[in-house]
């Protein structure tokens, strides 16, 4: 049987890498130059508030609509969505913190806090992206016909556009 969420696990296999990075970010905190951290910390905000929320704002809107209507389940995705709230004020928390980020060093507190936080994207993302490719893709791959696919993707696609758009303006 074809996988008809194909787009989505693509999706997810473009984002990884990118995901990756969280970690690695982390573990340059207290060995690398404060300006390179600086400017990856920069680099993986920017990824975050400008490709992995619109993603998750599409998942919102339309993804999880159709999830709650196959499974005949409203609050099917219920715990899916609090994912989203944390990753977003995770994101937030990041945002927060680069800003106060010196030219010298990091005090330990800032240290931690960004470990903290780097750390706990990259956890919730990749449990999240498992969870997703693991319960939910199966069941629609199940239950979607192709032309339910396609719009679920042609919505998806649409839903990420117009939340990059909101950031722009």
């Amino acid at each position: 049987m074809a996988n008809l969420t194909q787009p989505l696990r693509d999706e997810h296999k473009e984002l990884l890498p990118e995901i990756e990075v969280l970690q690695q970010v982390a573990d340059m905190i207290g060995t690398a130059p404060v300006s390179a951290l600086r400017e990856q910390i920069d680099a993986t905000y920017d990824f975050l508030a400008h490709h992995l929320i619109p993603h998750a704002e599409a998942e919102e809107k339309a993804l999880y609509p159709i999830v709650a209507k196959v499974m005949g389940a409203p609050e099917a995705t219920a715990t899916m969505s609090r994912d989203h709230v944390e990753v977003r004020h995770l994101t937030d928390e990041l945002g927060s913190l680069r800003l106060k980020i010196g030219s010298v060093a990091l005090i330990d507190l800032q240290a931690n806090d960004l470990r903290r936080v780097l750390f706990g994207l990259y956890t919730l993302v990749k449990v999240h992206f498992a969870k997703e490719e693991e319960v939910y893709l199966p069941i629609l791959d199940q239950r979607l016909t192709p032309k339910a696919a396609k719009e679920l993707f042609e919505n998806m696609e649409q839903a990420a556009h117009e939340a990059k758009e909101a950031l722009t303006h």
